[in-house]
């Protein structure tokens, strides 16, 4: 079977919730967002993880922009991406509504085969002798 290409929009969005999927970068999000801007140092002090697994996991979610490094000095300094991160929450609202939407149609094929099965006649169970 031949692979089947991605459009580019929707290997973004695979690489997006790639990143997103690691509970770790999760956190990682949470604690730039809680202090603003931080360094992979100050990330870390916050997180059971050494500062080279907090600047590994920095680089995944810069690579996919949702953060961005802002040199200053000897450091590099993180802040969460405001309009990626907007972009990423559309970007799950719109997967949320389309697997809605797949559910229900689950549920209604379900609930057909439910019905139908309770309209047709029951065959008469053979006694066993």
């Amino acid at each position: 079977m031949t692979p089947v290409a991605l459009a580019p929009d929707e290997a973004e969005d695979d690489a997006l919730w790639a990143a997103v999927a690691d509970p770790t970068r999760r956190r990682v999000l949470d604690a730039l967002l809680e202090h603003g801007e931080a360094t992979s140092t100050a990330v870390a002090e916050t997180l059971p993880v050494t500062r080279q697994a907090v600047a590994k996991h920095l680089a995944v979610l810069s690579r996919v922009g949702l953060v961005a490094g802002r040199r200053s000095g000897r450091e590099v300094r993180y802040a969460v991406s405001p309009a990626r991160l907007d972009e990423a929450a559309e970007a799950m609202t719109r997967v949320a509504a389309r697997w809605d939407r797949r559910l229900v149609r689950i549920k209604r094929l379900a609930e057909s085969i439910h019905a139908e099965a309770e309209q047709r006649p029951s065959t008469p169970k053979r006694r066993k002798r």
